[in-house]
């Protein structure tokens, strides 16, 4: 399983929108702060099962972090908040919409996302650089 210390973001393997999301974050993640597990995986399913989520787990990205479970907007605001750079301040300029209405348009994306980006057969493997950041492959 993930290192306690450091904060697990759950993602479609096999959805290109998802994939370019998490070499971004990478990117912007010197300290790496983040891991990373597909959706597909055990590892997620068992996951999903302890924080009782019930939703399709493949709409959305999932961040775990302090023992909490972060799904659509409310995720995604967390992860940018602990980014490099200046991706923070959108957490500064975002974290008041409530999150019935960031939800909204995170699944207006969401539900497009196979059909504006693509998706894979199979799950994404990352490469060897990066490949300890990811847990359960």
């Amino acid at each position: 399983m993930a290192d306690t210390a450091k904060d697990l973001i759950l993602f479609d393997g096999v959805c290109n929108l998802c994939e370019s999301t998490v070499l971004f974050i990478i990117k912007r993640d010197r300290d790496a702060r983040f891991q990373f597990c597909s959706l597909q995986s055990g590892t997620a399913r068992q996951i999903l099962d302890e924080h009782q989520h019930a939703s399709d787990p493949l709409a959305s990205v999932l961040l775990l972090s302090d023992g909490e479970l972060y799904a659509k907007s409310r995720a995604a605001l967390r992860i940018a908040k602990n980014l490099d750079g200046a991706w923070p301040v959108l957490y500064y300029l975002f974290f008041w919409v409530p999150a019935l209405i960031g939800d909204r348009i995170y699944d207006f994306i969401g539900n497009r996302r196979y059909k504006w980006f693509g998706m894979k057969d199979a799950c994404w493997i990352p490469g060897n650089e990066t490949q300890q950041r990811f847990i359960d492959n």
